[in-house]
């Protein structure tokens, strides 16, 4: 068996960090190398650490975050210093608005030549500080190993995030004295006092509420406290709606669920934010498009993310201790308000059975979930996410995901290769549309050379849609958003992966469900109406 051991005279740097990982469970790391971290790669050549050579470091940060969504674990990606750093911050902000949790390791110049303009230099610590809970520059091995064990320890008591280091060429060689480690201390919470007094007002504020509704976030999810979130519920029948990336958090079928709420969310939960007198929001970070809508009310908020924290109550704990404690709420008889919330639609009624040529998106869409039912499936940012919206269904968590907060073009095609290597035996199926999949098309190597279950539906419209439909709304005219395509079916075939192309509306649900029960990388290219727009609810358009 592999694995990293002690040279004579000591330990050097890349050995203990290898070993640290090692000793965490980390079973992956996503990344490419460079010359500034060639001591790493090449200690991590004999661990137990599989390392995913990427063909982009976007898409190792990307792979990495789609690991620990589909996980429940941190993910690990990996970058030189200067271009192969900054290559990363696409993928390391979308983890950050979202609150995935990353270790990001990015090489260095040597320690001697920092600060005299070198070969590649930048300061990367400074340019990752906005997009991470913390980032630092590693000045000797104790201070690495010391900001690593806070790295891993910051991720364990769920304070979700991306965690940077940057380490000097030179750092890596050095050896490590561990009797210069300094014990880990990490920031205070919440004192103890002002939680209980804050509890204690939210547990009044929830009894006397009259119209009371549940707004839960992914921060569900990375405490695991989904089962107690369905008992408290079911306990007390507060209704609940989701943010987008807690979608399975909650099941579909529960009578109490009305769907997502904020831009894209449905008449139900759209009614329930603008007529609640109470809203508890738990792991949910209120951003402005959850909160469209939502009407004046008193929020309860729960978050472990101090910055997050924006109710009227605050309450800085995990979420599954918070529900631990308020098991036994006294609340009020709210019958009234849970029938007028009955009688919205949960879902917006989409028409999707037209057979037209070319295919309507909503139609494509419809019969890729349907074949897609038992698979995870990974969503892009453009048109065809609000069609995914509005028409998923979702029955547990960890089966869906995309990039809501910071939602980059390009995400899903990297992204399944984490999703895939997360739940091994499962398959994934992209749904991604032809402006982004030319963002990160690369990324189709490293499915076929892993020979992974991810089966890519490209929905060819030949432009960019969404951007499209809002030039045409608000200027009357289009502008640069139509695109001049390759054969995309050759594209993938030049990558070893079987591809087809469809025109028909029938032909989709057999060819996904044939490419998902094969078990191995496939591509279908599914032409679209390219003047279809997609539905914008009416408290959205300005």
């Amino acid at each position: 068996m592999k694995g990293v051991k002690v040279t004579e005279g000591g330990k050097k740097f890349a050995q203990a960090v290898v070993e640290v990982l090692e000793l965490e469970g980390v079973k992956y790391m996503f990344g490419h190398p460079g010359e500034q971290i060639l001591p790493f790669y090449e200690t991590l050549r004999r661990s137990n650490i599989k390392h995913i050579l990427m063909r982009h470091e976007q898409g190792a940060a990307h792979a990495a975050d789609a690991y620990a969504r589909i996980s429940g674990k941190f993910g690990v990606c990996i970058a030189s210093a200067g271009p192969g750093a900054l290559n990363l911050t696409m993928g390391v902000a979308t983890a950050y608005k979202d609150s995935v949790p990353l270790l990001v390791i990015t090489g260095d110049v040597p320690s001697a030549m920092k600060g005299c303009d070198a070969f590649q230099e930048v300061d990367t610590s400074t340019v990752f500080e906005p997009i991470t809970i913390r980032s630092s520059n590693i000045k000797n091995p104790e201070d690495g190993i010391l900001k690593l064990k806070e790295a891993i320890e910051l991720i364990r008591q769920n304070k979700t995030g991306p965690v940077h280091l940057s380490i000097p060429r030179d750092v890596w060689d050095e050896k490590i004295d561990y009797s210069k480690v300094k014990e880990v201390i990490l920031p205070d919470q919440m004192d103890a006092e002002e939680l209980n007094e804050n509890i204690g007002q939210a547990i009044k504020l929830l009894e006397k509420a009259q119209r009371p509704l549940i707004i839960a976030g992914a921060g569900i999810f990375w405490s695991k406290s989904a089962e107690k979130l369905s008992n408290f519920v079911d306990k007390n029948k507060i209704p609940v709606s989701t943010t987008y990336h807690a979608r399975g958090i909650f099941p579909d079928d529960n009578p109490l669920f009305l769907g997502m709420i904020g831009v894209r969310g449905t008449e139900a939960s759209q009614f329930a934010g603008k007529n609640a007198d109470i809203i508890l929001a738990l792991g949910a970070r209120l951003s402005e498009r959850t909160m469209t809508g939502v009407g004046p009310c008193r929020i309860i908020q729960v978050n472990l993310d101090k910055k997050s924290l924006k109710g009227d109550i605050n309450i800085e704990e995990d979420v599954g201790a918070f529900l631990d404690r308020v098991v036994d709420l006294n609340v009020r008889d709210s019958s009234n308000w849970l029938d007028e919330l009955a009688e919205y639609a949960r879902y917006y009624e989409i028409d999707t059975s037209f057979d037209d040529v070319p295919v309507k998106p909503q139609r494509a869409i419809k019969e890729i979930l349907d074949a897609a039912e038992d698979s995870i499936v990974v969503d892009d940012a453009g048109s065809h996410t609000t069609w995914v919206t509005l028409l998923q269904k979702i029955k547990e968590p960890g089966t869906f995901i995309f990039s809501g907060g910071f939602a980059p073009m390009g995400y899903a095609i990297p992204a399944s290769v984490g999703a895939a290597l997360a739940k091994p035996g499962k398959t994934v199926v992209v749904i991604v549309g032809d402006g982004g999949f030319q963002m990160t098309l690369q990324e189709l190597a490293t499915i076929s050379e892993l020979k992974l279950p991810v089966t890519v539906c490209l929905l060819n419209n030949s432009s960019l849609g969404i951007i499209k439909q809002w030039q045409k709304m608000h200027y009357g005219d289009t502008y640069q958003v139509e695109l001049q395509n390759p054969d995309f079916t050759k594209l993938a075939e030049s990558y070893g992966i079987k591809a087809i192309r469809l025109n028909s509306p029938g032909e989709i649900y057999p060819a996904v469900k044939k490419a998902v029960e094969l078990g191995k990388p496939y591509f279908i290219e599914v032409v679209v109406d390219k003047d279809e727009e997609v539905p914008l609810p009416s408290w959205f358009i300005k």
